[in-house]
């Protein structure tokens, strides 16, 4: 089977545990990837979810509060990386962590939030989704995924001075509106090469009664290929898709309209 978690990208408090500590604190680096093959993430209006969103939080007696919306959120400071430690695991959202999606951490951002972040030594600059929370660390306001950092040229220092844009996406306002419950299909990723994509749809229809399709896009970076399943009958539905698909070994997947 394809090791869609290696070449492509995918797109409560209880799930803390999956944002990164700082590099320092026993993380390591995954197999070597090329800048060329981590692509930005496709910003698409998607809801604020309930999970990730508990506000206030509390992580090592500090206690932190959610943004109701990332409209013109712009920050500056350092970002650092998180790698092959937390592959696997849970983000605060209930995504599997993949070291090389474009993925970031943020402490008070909403999840999911789209972020332009441009590392400020190198001027490198790509389009990251949050779905995690965190860095942790008093130093840090922003963990992006190892493959991110190698795209912006800071995987090997560990750290870089980075500026933080919310991309604003027509459709999403804020947190008190927006709810996951209509979503009734699921995006498992987007890919650079099309046999990838198919591969994908292929298992998961093998796997599901209900429709999958790869549809091309365009983007700045070339033409990219949408694995997406469904329509679900109902929440219930797509929850228990998830599930089976994570049991499958594939992409669980990010409900859209």
């Amino acid at each position: 089977m394809t090791n869609y978690f290696r070449v492509g990208f995918f797109i409560g408090l209880g799930l803390l545990e999956g944002c990164a500590q700082p590099v320092e604190m026993g993380d390591r680096a995954p197999p070597p990837i090329s800048p060329g093959a981590v692509p930005d993430a496709i910003p698409y209006a998607a809801p604020i979810t309930r999970a990730g969103n508990t506000s206030p939080y509390t992580v090592n007696g500090q206690t932190y509060t959610v943004l109701s919306s990332a409209k013109n959120f712009s920050e500056e400071g350092t970002a650092s990386w998180y790698g092959l430690k937390f592959h696997g695991r849970a983000t605060a959202n209930g995504e599997r962590f993949s070291a090389y999606e474009p993925t970031a951490a943020h402490r008070s951002l909403p999840i999911p939030t789209f972020v332009r972040v441009t590392n400020l030594e190198n001027q490198a600059s790509m389009v990251l989704r949050v779905n995690d929370r965190g860095p942790f660390h008093p130093d840090r306001i922003i963990d992006l995924s190892y493959g991110a950092a190698v795209r912006l040229g800071f995987a090997d220092q560990g750290t870089a001075k980075v500026r933080i844009e919310a991309v604003e996406v027509m459709g999403v306002s804020d947190l008190r509106s927006h709810v996951a419950d209509e979503y009734r299909t699921l995006q498992l990723g987007a890919f650079m090469n099309s046999a990838t994509a198919t591969a994908l749809a292929q298992d998961a229809q093998r796997l599901m009664a209900v429709p999958a399709e790869v549809l091309p896009a365009t983007t700045p970076s070339g033409v990219i290929f949408r694995v997406r399943l469904g329509p679900f009958d109902d929440q219930a539905a797509l929850r228990e898709a998830q599930s089976q698909l994570r049991t499958a070994g594939l992409p669980q997947g990010q409900p859209i309209p």
